[in-house]
């Protein structure tokens, strides 16, 4: 009997609380794609999520591999498609780059992460 309890209880508290953990912006894709190597500097950096973004609470980094941050944005969610942040970069030598995200959906989940590209020599 309380093994049948038990099981009750997590299955009611895995169907309670298992919807919220589905509301987190997850990163879907990026350009440049995560961990690659291009032979080009992207002219922006461009990061699509699963959920619309809140713009005011989203933000995202470039950074250089001394360190650098070489282009960041406080409000970088697309107009026209709010599961994107889009950051214009400067032209990047050839090297390693780290993007540093953090997003609000709009459901007021955050997720935060990062992933690194390189520019080929």
């Amino acid at each position: 009997m309380w093994s049948t309890l038990r099981a009750a209880l997590g299955l009611a508290a895995f169907l309670t609380f298992a919807p919220g953990a589905f509301g987190h912006a997850f990163l879907d894709h990026a350009a440049p794609a995560v961990g690659s190597t291009i032979r080009t500097a992207p002219p922006s950096i461009r990061i699509w999520f699963t959920q619309e973004l809140e713009p005011a609470f989203s933000t995202v980094r470039v950074i250089d591999a001394n360190g650098n941050v070489v282009a960041s944005s406080d409000n970088a969610v697309d107009a026209s498609d709010r599961t994107l942040l889009h950051l214009p970069i400067p032209a990047l030598p050839p090297g390693t780059y780290r993007v540093v995200w953090r997003v609000l959906s709009v459901d007021s989940h955050v997720t935060e992460g990062d992933f690194k590209f390189s520019v080929a020599p």
